[in-house]
């Protein structure tokens, strides 16, 4: 087996401070990236040309876990958030929603598996990772949220062109990193307390899923750390971010690792291809008395030039009206 090349980060690209960086997204025409605090409610956008003196701060009424693009539609993004899916006015900041997730059922208090809880799911779930299909489907999953702690109800949810929305996997407990191959016949996806990423034969022409064939395709070398969210590059091998270990890993199609950056902070959350620069961000450290050194720089955007481009960024195809 070849050497596994090493990168290392020594001090963050913006000292953010974030509780939970996470959804990093790359405005390839516009060469800015924006990306959200998920427990601190916020969608920020900096331009890359002028660097981090131009980071724009967007305050939310509620979380947001993952935006993507939207064809044909300059002004708009749709995201993933805390009660479905919504559409934000990149401009204005202005938001509606498009696809509640959760049913009349839902909004009824029922404990949480908890005696003396007493939420109901909505309010109990929030929108974390997610991911646009090879048609345009913009793919979702939905967890407890981190107050809360972890069950096993979570959704993987699919909002179609038309705007239908589709329950396509149930108890999940945090969905996280979601792609396809090159010839989208194979899913990736994360369920992270599992310790593993695994592949799934996909139908592309209906979303179909063929969950009871899944594979393990790789699985986190580092004991106590978890797969979050992953990137693939223009050569088809992945980059994920191992939460817990102050790791991001190359892994080839095979699922071997032949590259990894190392990061001041143990909680890298999900990195993203500007160009050849590779973004990472991370979580603010949660143990820091047992881990002092990952305090400093915990919650920062972290970035380095890996010399490789990422694999096209697909945007969500919305043919009704929202």
């Amino acid at each position: 087996m070849a050497e596994i090349k090493k990168y290392t980060i020594a001090e963050p690209y913006l000292d953010l401070h974030a509780q939970l960086g996470e959804g990093p997204h790359w405005e390839q025409d516009r060469n800015t990236l924006r990306f959200v605090d998920i427990a601190k409610k916020k969608l920020y956008f900096i331009d890359l040309k002028q660097g981090p003196s131009s980071l724009r701060t967007i305050d939310l009424d509620f979380s947001i876990g993952v935006t993507a693009d939207i064809e044909s539609n300059e002004d708009e993004i749709v995201f993933g958030g805390k009660l479905g899916y919504g559409i934000l006015n990149r401009s204005s900041g202005a938001t509606r929603w498009i696809a509640k997730m959760w049913n009349d059922d839902e909004r009824k208090e029922d404990g949480g598996g908890k005696p003396g809880v007493g939420k109901c799911k909505e309010d109990r779930m929030r929108s974390n990772d997610g991911a646009i299909d090879p048609k345009g489907r913009f793919l979702v999953g939905a967890m407890n949220d981190f107050a809360d702690g972890f069950m096993d109800e979570g959704i993987l949810f699919r909002l179609d062109s038309d705007l239908s929305l589709h329950r396509i996997k149930t108890e999940v407990t945090i969905p996280n990193g979601t792609s396809w191959s090159a010839d989208g016949k194979t899913m990736y996806f994360t369920d992270s307390p599992t310790g593993t990423i695994k592949s799934y034969p996909y139908n592309v022409e209906t979303g179909e899923v063929s969950w009871t064939e899944g594979k393990v395709f790789w699985t986190c070398p580092v004991e106590g750390g978890v797969p979050d969210g992953h990137v693939q590059d223009e050569e088809g091998h992945f980059w994920v971010a191992c939460y817990g270990t102050a790791r991001v890993f190359r892994v080839n199609p095979q699922g071997q690792v032949v590259a990894e950056v190392e990061l001041p902070t143990r909680c890298a959350t999900c990195p993203v291809f500007c160009g050849t620069e590779l973004y990472i961000t991370t979580a603010y450290e949660g143990q820091p008395e047992k881990y002092p050194w990952s305090e400093k720089y915990g919650g920062g955007l972290f970035k380095i030039d890996v010399g490789v481009h990422g694999a096209p960024k697909r945007k969500f195809r919305m043919d009704a009206k929202a």
